[in-house]
C-alpha cells in the first residue's frame, strides 16, 4: 500500500510537492493552535468564576488574584481584580488593555488551515488541467506508439493531483471549522466573564 502511495504521488506531476508542503504546514498548525485552544487556553469558565466568586465576596483580592493561572480567561479577570481598588474605570482599562493583548494569541495562525484547504484545491486544479493538457497533446501530436502511454500519464497526472488536492483540504476545512468554533467560544467568555466581574465588583464596593 505505502509503494502504491508513493506510486501515485510520483504520477500526480510537479503539482503534488506544493500541495504536500502546504500538508505539512497544516499538520503543524493543528497541533500547535490544538495545544493552546484545547489545552492551555480551555477552561471550564463557570466553575472558575464561581470559585473565583467566592474569594471576592470575602474581599480576599490576593487570593482571588492568585487563583488566575495563565489561560486567556483567567489573566484577564486578573487584570481587573488587580485594578479594582482605583475604581471601575480602572477596573474596565485594565480588562480592556488586557483583552486586546491576549485575544490575538487565540486568533493567530488558524485561519492559515482556510487557506491552506483553498489553496491546495486549485494546486489540485491546476494539477488536473496540465494533466489534460498532456492527454490532449498525446492524443494529438505524439506518436501512435507512444499515444497510450503518454495518454494514460497525463490523466494520472490529473486525477492522483485532484484527489491529493482534496485529500488536504477537506480535513483542513473540518479542523478549522473546530479549531474556530473553539476559538470563538473563548473569546465570548472572555467578554461574558469580564462583564460578570464588573458588576460583581461594583455590587460588592456597593455592599462596603
Amino acid at each position: 500500500m505505502f509503494s502504491s502511495l508513493i506510486r501515485a504521488f510520483q504520477d500526480g506531476g510537479f503539482f503534488m510537492y506544493p500541495i504536500a508542503i502546504g500538508m505539512g504546514f497544516a499538520i503543524a498548525v493543528t497541533v500547535e493552535r490544538a495545544y493552546f485552544l484545547m489545552g492551555r487556553f480551555n477552561v471550564d469558565g463557570g466553575k472558575f468564576f464561581a470559585e473565583l466568586k467566592k474569594l471576592l465576596e470575602q474581599h480576599n483580592l490576593r487570593a482571588a488574584s492568585e487563583l488566575c493561572g495563565g489561560a486567556p480567561l483567567m489573566q484577564v479577570l486578573k487584570a481587573g481584580i488587580e485594578a479594582a481598588p482605583r475604581g471601575e474605570r480602572a477596573i474596565q482599562n485594565a480588562m480592556d488593555e488586557a483583552t486586546l493583548e491576549l485575544l490575538p494569541e487565540v486568533e493567530k495562525r488558524t485561519h492559515y488551515l482556510s487557506m491552506i484547504a483553498n489553496v491546495s484545491t486549485l494546486m489540485g486544479l491546476i494539477g488536473t488541467v496540465t494533466g489534460l493538457i498532456r492527454s490532449f497533446k498525446a492524443v494529438a501530436y505524439a506518436d501512435p506508439t507512444q499515444k497510450g502511454a503518454l495518454l494514460f500519464k497525463g490523466i494520472s497526472e490529473a486525477m492522483n493531483c485532484t484527489a491529493f488536492g482534496l485529500v488536504v483540504a477537506i480535513p483542513c476545512m473540518v479542523i478549522y471549522t473546530v479549531l474556530q468554533t473553539k476559538t470563538t467560544h473563548i473569546v465570548d467568555e472572555v467578554d461574558e466573564y469580564s462583564v460578570k466581574l464588573i458588576n460583581l465588583l461594583n455590587a460588592l464596593r456597593g455592599e462596603k
